[in-house]
C-alpha cells in the first residue's frame, strides 16, 4: 500500500480525542446553584437565578458572581449531595447513550464545568466519565459552606480555555471537541478543535451565533463528529 494512504489511515485509527461537556444545562436539565438557592426560597432563588442567567449569556462576567453566589446560598455538604442526586434525575434523556456511542468512537468523555465537583461526580460516575474539571467546595468538620477552591480556572472567566489546553496537552489528544450552553463554554472556541454549542434546554443567542456547530439534543453528536 503506498505510504500516503496507509498513513492517513493509521493516523485516523491512532488518534486521541477528548470530548469535554458543560454539566449544567447541558448533560442535565438543571443548573446546580440555582437548585441550591431555590433550597433557601423563592427570593434567594429569583436573585441567583437571575445572576447565573446574566453569567452565562455574557452580560458580566464569572468571575464578578462565582464568589457572591456561594456567599449568599452557603450550600451544606448534605445539600451538595442532594444536587448531585438531582443531576441524575434530570439527565438529559440522550445523555448516557451518547457517552457511550462516543467512547465506543475513540472519544474520551470529560466534564468540564463551571459547578461544583462535589456534586458532579456522581452524575460523571452514572455516565462513566472519569475525568471532572469543576471548582471543589470546602465544608467544616459539621458540613456547613468553607469556601471554594479560587485558584481553579473554571471559576473565572477564561478558565475553560486554559483547562482544554492543559487536558490536551496532558493526553497528548489530536482532537478536542467541547460541548455546552453557556458563554463561558463558547470561549474554548479556538482551544478547542470544534465547539459545539447545546440548546435543549436553553438556547443563548450569542453562544448559537458563535458555535462551530449548534444542537439540541446530544444524539445528535455522535453523527454530527462523523462528519467533521
Amino acid at each position: 500500500m503506498p505510504a500516503g494512504n496507509g498513513g492517513g489511515v493509521l493516523d485516523r485509527v491512532n488518534e486521541i480525542k477528548l470530548i469535554g461537556f458543560d454539566c449544567d444545562s447541558t448533560l442535565s436539565a438543571i443548573e446546580g446553584i440555582d437548585e441550591l438557592a431555590r433550597l433557601r426560597g423563592p427570593e434567594c432563588f429569583a436573585q441567583i437565578d437571575a445572576m447565573t442567567r446574566d453569567a452565562m449569556e455574557g452580560r458580566i462576567a464569572l468571575d464578578e458572581i462565582f464568589a457572591r453566589r456561594l456567599e449568599i446560598v452557603k450550600p451544606t455538604r448534605a445539600e451538595t449531595a442532594a444536587i448531585g442526586r438531582l443531576y441524575i434525575e434530570r439527565i438529559e434523556p440522550d445523555a448516557r447513550a451518547t457517552v457511550a456511542t462516543l467512547r465506543a468512537q475513540g472519544w474520551t468523555p470529560l466534564i468540564i464545568s463551571g459547578g461544583y465537583t462535589q456534586a458532579i461526580e456522581p452524575l460523571a460516575a452514572y455516565l462513566g466519565i472519569g475525568r471532572v474539571e469543576a471548582v471543589p467546595l470546602h465544608f467544616d468538620t459539621a458540613g456547613n459552606y468553607a469556601g471554594y477552591e479560587p485558584d481553579h480556572p473554571a471559576s473565572r472567566r477564561g478558565g475553560k480555555p486554559q483547562i482544554v489546553r492543559a487536558l490536551r496537552s496532558e493526553f497528548g489528544a489530536t482532537r478536542v471537541v467541547m460541548v455546552g450552553d453557556g458563554v463561558s463554554d463558547l470561549e474554548t472556541k479556538g482551544a478547542a478543535d470544534l465547539f459545539v454549542g447545546f440548546g435543549r434546554y436553553v438556547a443563548r443567542p450569542a453562544v448559537r451565533a458563535g458555535a462551530d456547530r449548534f444542537i439540541e439534543r446530544l444524539a445528535e453528536l455522535p453523527a454530527l463528529l462523523e462528519q467533521v
